[in-house]
């Protein structure tokens, strides 16, 4: 019955959300009679419309839109359903050339239109009856989309809104939106002095002292779990031959978004994945079935040329380093090996507090091979997540092309969904590349390869959790774990003193002798969300103590140095979430969060 119910619950937002884009679409028309309508549909966390228009729409205008609509809504006017000859759609959309193309791109001699007051829409709906169940909305962002995603088309204004069928559930979306600006990661990444980007390298990340720190820090992490399950890390160029890429297949499916260049009459490539070069490391001498499995990391720099209007803070990138890794093995150690990966995956997230939702991802329509192998590859999959007691979905068609995987769609806080780990099985490659291993009856035998991240991109892990912490990194992750606190001039010669051994225990430490009231340097450390202060008076520089504050719990009192230096070493060996990650008052709507994709692309 729960299913039933989301169901129909589902199909409900559907309709509000459709039919409400319909009455902003009628709105926008009111203000702009010669507006040129393109596309509104329902989507994830809302509503959008795309629209050419005489002059740049701004959120000032929303306002004036939203009060339109409401009269609509007032109106109470219904959705109207008629089917029309295509000749009839043609001469009624005749001044709306992307209706135009719309109706070539309909089969059959008939398209569908829906009336809502002043506007008839070519539609295939479903939409509500009355204009009145659509009362719950809010416009929220203005951006620019080419007509089609084709950046060769012309560029309209999408309007994004939001609508649900209560007050209530709109309040709370929009007071999860507002928490999602606050803990915007590019707003904190100024902020917290991390990193920030410049126009002369779009797409790319500049990574700043304190940013840096922390980066390498959960690199640190990666390498370390990666060594107790048996690694070995490789280290790969970034340019190859074009032919690389022909041979792996990436050529035929990847090219719009290689960088190319061309050098000495040659053409060459920056790999936009590690995968065909780990291939060469496998075949650089010959193999026995003694080293399987085999399992190569590599902390490789790739480059995408993504759609400059599809980059997205450090969520989506030109430039990333991708934690991956490839599994030579056989056809019976898979189960074990992908058991091996769970555990990896549940650790990592289960460190920050994050749960996440797994999924198969099935055979897409331009894959390579023969179908025979790529069910007994998804079979494989199917029975290590049985295996290891994890549920999870189908996702028909949107396996990679050479092979099926599991993606992770992790959560944050806020409920919103980020796809970061994956692990995928493939069958072809090994075979493209002539890969061989020397079996115990010594026949020659081709391995299977499983290709495995468990962040995905850093830089995109990195902003996920900068995000869901709210920038208050873990003691071990911070890029300053400590900053002391002279209250005196007379106070500085034991604070630095103290400094001193704290960093011969490897703690990242700070001293703060400004000539500030130490008030202003506390809220200070607090605004940097440093997680321990150590506030050094003359009576605590003559017993040897400090007066303790930590970002979590404010104010700890009077305790022995050596008592402090202790807990924040066993933080750091831990990797203890010394922080809370949770939204205070937030009643989380996670069904209706917004992807983090989603997010990233609109700018929230």
């Amino acid at each position: 019955m729960a299913e039933a119910s989301n169901d129909k619950r589902a199909d409900k937002l559907y309709r509000v959300r459709h039919s409400t884009a319909h009455l902003m679409a009628a709105a926008i028309l009111e203000m702009f009679p010669d507006a040129r309508l393109a596309i509104g549909p329902p989507i994830k966390d809302g509503f959008y419309y795309d629209f050419e228009l005489p002059r740049a729409l701004s959120p000032d205008d929303f306002e004036e839109i939203e009060e339109r609509m409401t009269k609509l809504v007032k109106a109470n006017v219904p959705f109207k359903y008629e089917e029309w000859d295509k000749d009839k759609a043609r001469e009624f959309f005749k001044d709306q050339p992307y209706k135009l193309e719309l109706i070539e791109g309909i089969e059959g001699d008939t398209v569908s239109t829906y009336e809502s007051g002043p506007l008839i829409d070519l539609c295939a709906g479903p939409h509500v009856r009355y204009s009145k169940q659509c009362k719950n909305f809010k416009l929220l962002k203005v951006a620019g989309a080419y007509w089609r995603g084709d950046e060769n088309q012309p560029m309209l204004q999408r309007v994004y809104g939001t609508a649900f069928p209560t007050r209530d559930e709109l309040d709370q979306y929009l007071l999860m939106l507002e928490e999602a600006k606050r803990r915007d990661h590019r707003k904190l990444a100024r902020e917290l002095e991390l990193f920030d980007f410049n126009r002369l390298s779009p797409g790319s990340i500049f990574w700043r002292p304190k940013g840096w720190t922390s980066y390498r820090e959960l690199q640190n992490y990666f390498r370390e779990i990666e060594a107790e399950q048996g690694y070995e890390e490789i280290c790969n160029p970034l340019i190859y031959h074009e032919d690389l890429f022909a041979q792996s297949g990436h050529l035929d499916h990847y090219q719009d978004t290689m960088f190319k260049l061309e050098a000495h009459g040659q053409n060459y490539c920056l790999k936009p994945m590690n995968c065909p070069d780990t291939m060469l490391y496998f075949k650089s001498k010959k193999r026995s079935y003694r080293e399987l499995p085999l399992r190569v990391a590599e902390f490789g720099h790739l480059h995408r040329n993504e759609l400059p209007g599809a980059l997205g803070g450090a969520t989506r990138v030109r430039q990333f380093c991708q934690d991956d890794a490839h599994i030579f093995t056989t056809e019976e150690h898979i189960t074990q090996e992908i058991s091996m990966l769970l555990e990896l995956v549940e650790r990592t997230y289960g460190m920050f507090n994050m749960e996440y939702d797994v999924e198969i991802s099935t055979r897409p329509d331009d894959f390579m091979g023969e179908v025979e192998l790529w069910d007994r590859a998804e079979g494989a999959l199917k029975e290590a997540l049985e295996a290891a007691g994890k549920p999870f979905t189908i996702n028909e068609g949107d396996g990679a092309f050479y092979g099926p995987k599991i993606d992770f769609q992790v959560r944050d806080c806020l409920g919103r969904s980020w796809q970061c780990a994956t692990i995928q099985l493939d069958f072809q490659l090994p075979r493209r590349f002539e890969l061989t291993y020397t079996a115990s009856d010594n026949s020659e035998r081709t391995p299977i390869v499983i290709h495995r991240a468990i962040a995905g991109s850093l830089e995109r892990f990195f902003a996920i959790l900068l995000e869901h912490l709210a920038g208050a990194f873990p003691t071990w992750l911070a890029p300053v774990q400590a900053v002391i606190v002279p209250i005196t001039d007379e106070q500085n010669d034991f604070a630095w003193e103290v400094a001193r051994d704290l960093k011969r225990s490897g703690i990242r430490v700070e001293v703060d002798d400004r000539s500030e009231k130490m008030g202003f340097k506390i809220r200070e450390a607090e605004t940097q969300k440093v997680p321990y202060m150590l506030v050094i008076g003359g009576r605590e520089a003559e017993a040897g103590t400090v007066a303790l504050r930590t970002y979590r719990d404010g104010r700890r009192g009077t305790l022995p140095l050596a008592e402090v230096k202790a807990e924040i070493l066993e933080h750091i060996a831990e990797r203890t979430l010394d922080v809370d990650a949770q939204v205070s008052g937030l009643a989380a709507i996670v069904e209706d969060a917004p992807s983090g994709e989603d997010m990233a692309e609109r700018g929230y």
